[in-house]
């Protein structure tokens, strides 16, 4: 017996979700089925996963299918499943909000283009909403497969800011959802028109998809294949049957950039189904967000988002696996125990670099477009999985000097090729970001004789290359940090030339380090310099000023670091400072080269106003002299 009806009003994300489904998405209005039915196949997913502990809650009818009904006469399509079902709090729960975490991301991406938006409808995981975009009236009539009958429910909404909710009397378990069609949207009340589009985007649903038989009024038929796709031969499935059930199992509308389907046979049992998309997810920088592979026992259904087969770095991928030796109740307490787990987990992971080298190797512009969007969580694994790092080292890319502009288009075997005769080291420097660290003055001697430098732009990056020793039998060396190491790059003639410059200028070098007394730990002739008067230069274990601000943010102590001022000997403005007498005059040019070292190390001074003044002092004596 039913109760009376209960009126809530919906979440406001919801209704700024619907008005985005009815107003925005009119050319894709086909996705709604995809997620109606992709919601179903969850909800049969779940109980199946359930019945293993108690399989009273199948109740006679084990047999779990999807079924599409339609009344052409009144306009009505429903998707109906007997899987777990909703109790009357759920309804309210599941259908008038959507989890407030990453709402801002998800509305913040959506962009005004209809092709995008609708990719995103499902990824955010909203998919029921998708039934707003062809119908103007939604009911839900659901009854949990632990419940009795009389706690079935009813929930309705015409997408005007309200919905409705009531408990009725309802005896089949699991959900159906009745869509009262638009006018205009009378075409997906046509069997013919479902049957095309459940091929086209549900052919590979593990459960049958059941539409009543042509001329027959209560017999049902499979109108997709209701066979687990990764239990299939390779040779039996086309790319476009693999594009589609990514497409399921990610919520992705975008197709992904490569595939890798393989089973494993011998000591441990398990089939694998690897996707790397083309596109990064809104919560691809929330690290606790849910991510990982589904996972299957015996194609039975155990749990969504199995992160223990995959590290937090390859978090991106996308897939599933299949294992024929985990036991039925397995739970992520034990996955995260198990000893068979963990040599799944080493092999899978060994199979996702592998497929990400064959892109790198076969695609070059597809591999680009995937540096693009995951290069900087790529990153994370040269510090968090150590055993793979030799893997992950040819993965990287770089922008560099050999390139114009900021593309990280540069790998390390590029570079390792194109080293000059006698190199011994691989070159780098890190900047704010690409412009800057083609700029930095630490690099003008090596662009000078035409060697190739790495230029790094990522806050992550002095992070990343701490991590890092050697690649290909080459030492990676920051020409910001102790000596540049040029070795065998550097002939007799240059060492004649580094003592003479340390000769001539012993005395200038004491007055400036007495002016700049401890801002500094020396003052030498620099080997870097081209064009500029003069650098910064710290230690190989020094931290840097970015990094210490980085600790500083997070209240930690950095610890003390002193950098050397390096001069330019020949340069102009140095020759000039040479040629002053000791003074405050002296001293002010002194600091002033310090400050500019300084500005170009990391971006800001101790004291600004300071540097203002000495700045203006000497404009106004130079504008004096060409006055005078």
């Amino acid at each position: 017996m039913s109760t009376p009806r209960e009126t809530h009003g919906f979440q406001a994300e919801v209704r700024q979700l619907m008005q985005l489904m009815i107003h925005s998405l009119y050319s894709h209005r086909e996705i709604f089925l995809r997620e109606l039915i992709s919601n179903a196949s969850d909800a049969n997913d779940k109980l199946r996963f359930l019945a293993l502990s108690d399989p009273a809650l199948l109740a006679g009818e084990s047999d779990l299918g999807i079924w599409i009904d339609t009344d052409a006469k009144a306009g009505t399509l429903t998707i109906r499943d007997n899987g777990i079902g909703l109790s009357r709090e759920e309804a309210i729960a599941h259908l008038g909000t959507i989890a407030k975490s990453g709402t801002a991301e998800f509305f913040g991406r959506l962009s005004g283009d209809q092709q995008r938006d609708a990719q995103l409808i499902g990824q955010f995981g909203v998919g029921f909403y998708a039934a707003f975009i062809v119908a103007d009236r939604v009911v839900v009539e659901s009854r949990r497969a632990d419940a009795p009958a009389a706690a079935g429910v009813r929930w309705e909404s015409r997408a005007d800011g309200e919905f409705s909710v009531e408990t009725i009397e309802r005896v089949p378990r699991g959900t159906s959802v009745i869509l009262h069609l638009k006018e205009d949207a009378r075409e997906f009340a046509d069997a013919w028109r479902l049957r095309s589009l459940v091929r086209r985007y549900s052919d590979h649903i593990a459960f049958p998809v059941r539409m009543q038989k042509e001329g027959a009024t209560l017999e049902y038929e499979a109108v997709n294949q209701a066979q687990a796709l990764w239990a299939r031969p390779k040779s039996e499935i086309s790319d476009d049957e693999y594009r589609a059930f990514y497409r399921h199992i990610s919520h992705d509308g975008a197709d992904p950039l490569i595939w890798a389907h393989n089973r494993v046979e011998g000591k441990r049992e398990y089939t694998s189904l690897l996707y790397l998309p083309s596109q990064a997810p809104f919560d691809l920088w929330q690290r606790e967000a849910a991510r990982g592979l589904k996972l299957y026992v015996r194609r039975v259904f155990i749990m969504d988002n199995a992160e223990q087969f995959l590290p937090l770095y390859l978090r991106f991928i996308k897939g599933v696996v299949d294992s024929s030796d985990l036991p039925l109740n397995v739970s992520r307490e034990l996955l995260q125990q198990d000893e068979q787990v963990e040599a799944m987990r080493a092999a899978l992971t060994r199979r996702a670099l592998e497929l990400l080298a064959k892109l790198a190797t076969d695609d070059a512009a597809k591999y680009a477009a995937f540096w693009k969007q995951f290069g900087r969580v790529l990153k994370e694994g040269l510090s968090e999985d150590p055993a793979n790092r030799e893997r992950l080292l040819p993965l990287l890319r770089y922008a560099s000097t050999h390139n114009e502009g900021d593309a990280e288009d540069v790998s390390l075997a590029d570079y390792v090729a194109r080293m000059k005769t006698g190199q011994e080291r691989i070159y780098y420097v890190i900047g704010e970001n690409h412009a800057a660290a083609r700029g930095s003055p630490h690099i003008e001697q090596l662009r000078a004789r035409g060697i190739e430098v790495l230029l790094l732009g990522d806050r992550v990056d002095e992070w990343v290359m701490g991590q890092v020793g050697e690649f290909s039998g080459k030492r990676f060396k920051d020409a910001a940090r102790g000596e540049l190491e040029l070795g065998a790059l550097a002939d007799a003639a240059d060492q004649d030339r580094s003592e003479a410059a340390l000769k001539e200028s012993k005395g200038l070098l004491k007055r400036c380090k007495d002016a700049l007394g401890e801002r500094v730990r020396e003052v030498r002739p620099s080997t870097r310099l081209a064009d500029s008067p003069a650098c910064l230069v710290r230690d190989d274990t020094d931290m840097s000023e970015s990094m210490r601000r980085v600790l500083q943010a997070h209240g930690q102590e950095a610890p003390p670091s002193v950098p050397t001022l390096e001069l330019n000997v020949t340069h102009p403005l140095v020759k000039y400072l040479d040629g002053l007498p000791p003074g405050e005059s002296f001293d002010e040019l002194a600091r002033l080269l310090y400050d500019q070292a300084r500005l170009n190390d990391s971006g800001q001074l101790e004291q600004p106003a300071e540097f203002t003044r000495r700045l203006n002092g000497l404009l106004l004596r130079f504008v004096g002299q060409q006055g005078g």
